[in-house]
């Protein structure tokens, strides 16, 4: 099945060069591209996009308002959102991953990444740069003036075994990497998650690591 990719970034250039390298790749396509979030949310919704390739800062309406609006709109709910960003310390990521980015990517990364990145997102497997965005939640939530809104009260009604799921999860490993490490087989995994996020009411794995640290179910990193 084919990728349909929106590319929403306020730079012509680096709309042009993600719109080749998108295109290089014989299994998505661009089907738009939008210079304002709130051309991005527009063009989600006309051109029925799977995909969208989200840069955080951007005028009229930036990625973050625009990935709300597109996630609280129940005719978008199957559209995914990668978020771009110059850094991976950037304090607004955990923000949009809140909003319900899928995950996050820094646009100097490499062409294969970018590539792969759309596609795990569009699968909904895996969160992106675990280890990054890992540090990064820790941090924010760690600060004081962050207050955390979910509390372990959130997961009353999860078992103890997707409770360890949920754990893993938080700690990046995907669905495979979860059977592997609890014994379970894979599709078995993915059932815990897909049962998680249904008692969670979230929308994809990147909101279930967010409700893992807020909740205090996985404790913060001590390193930056």
């Amino acid at each position: 099945m084919t990728i349909r990719v929106l590319l929403a970034d306020d730079q012509t250039l680096v709309r042009s060069a993600f719109a080749m390298l998108v295109e290089s790749a014989p299994d998505m396509e661009v089907v738009a591209q939008a210079g304002t979030g709130r051309e991005a949310v527009e063009l989600a919704r006309s051109a029925r996009a799977d995909l969208v390739v989200m840069d955080i800062r951007m005028p009229d309406l930036d990625g973050i308002e625009a990935t709300r609006l597109l996630a609280a709109d129940e005719d978008l709910a199957g559209v995914k959102v990668l978020m771009l960003t110059t850094y991976d310390t950037d304090e607004h990521v955990v923000e949009a991953l809140r909003a319900g980015a899928s995950g996050f990517l820094v646009k100097d990364t490499r062409p294969a990444e970018l590539l792969d990145a759309i596609r795990t997102v569009a699968a909904g497997e895996a969160l992106l740069s675990p280890g990054p965005t890992a540090r990064l939640i820790s941090r924010v939530l760690r600060a004081p003036e962050i207050p955390a809104p979910h509390g372990d009260s959130t997961l009353t009604g999860l078992s103890d075994r997707e409770r360890q799921v949920l754990t893993l999860v938080a700690r990046g490993l995907n669905n495979t990497e979860i059977a592997d490490t609890l014994g379970l087989s894979p599709l078995t995994a993915k059932t815990h998650v897909s049962r998680i996020m249904g008692k969670l009411a979230v929308r994809d794995r990147a909101q279930l690591v967010i409700v893992a640290y807020e909740s205090g179910l996985v404790a913060p990193l001590n390193s930056p």
